[in-house]
């Protein structure tokens, strides 16, 4: 079976929805890598979709719109964006399993809660039967630094990221294009695929 390594931050509604759909990959044997995309933001020098008040809002809509479309169970928590941190460094303490995956994002994208209380990585630790001190050790704290880490050497700029032989598949809406790439390893051999991945830069907006 295929290894892939899965790239997530529970701060991200398109990290949940992909979440959803990972089944949907055959014959592949994810690793789950939980980091924090504030952490890409910074390396690339970028903004998120919540830092910029127009696209925030369109996000916002569009992600509720999308989850009624799909009936998929969707509520934003009661802040946005809130310190993903904690929840993080849980998932790693519970060994990344997929139970436990499942109960975080479930916790912060289906219920309205305040993901900002710090009682509620507690209760979700002690719901998985982990000690919430855990989240506090320098062992996870390292390991969230080392995936945050590894994935800027893959060259992962957003969440989620699937990396499958090499290459990355960006947003919950890229797992139809990993599946034809899964198909078809020579997705990205012809022409055109290799024109477009040596584009010259036309021109380039002068930052301040």
């Amino acid at each position: 079976m295929l290894n892939a390594d899965w790239y997530f931050d529970f701060i991200s509604p398109y990290s949940y929805f992909a979440w959803l759909r990972l089944d949907s990959l055959p014959a592949v044997q994810l690793n789950y890598r939980p980091l924090l995309f504030a952490g890409l933001l910074n390396h690339w020098e970028q903004k998120g979709p919540a830092e910029i008040a127009g696209k925030r809002e369109w996000t916002y809509r569009w992600c509720t719109w999308w989850a009624r479309q799909q009936n998929i169970a969707f509520r934003f928590p009661a802040a946005h964006p809130f310190n993903p941190i904690p929840y993080l460094r849980l998932a790693l303490a519970a060994n990344c399993s997929r139970a436990a995956i499942d109960a975080i994002f479930k916790a912060l994208w289906t219920t309205g809660a305040d993901a900002g209380d710090p009682q509620l990585p507690i209760e979700l630790a002690r719901s998985l039967n982990i000690d919430s001190s855990r989240i506090n050790e320098q062992s996870i704290k390292d390991m969230l630094r080392q995936n945050t880490d590894e994935a800027v050497g893959h060259g992962v700029f957003g969440v989620p990221t699937l990396r499958l032989r090499g290459q990355l598949f960006w947003g919950a809406d890229a797992l139809d294009f990993a599946r034809d790439f899964l198909s078809d390893p020579t997705l990205f051999d012809d022409a055109e695929m290799h024109r477009v991945s040596t584009l010259p830069i036309g021109v380039a907006r002068k930052l301040n």
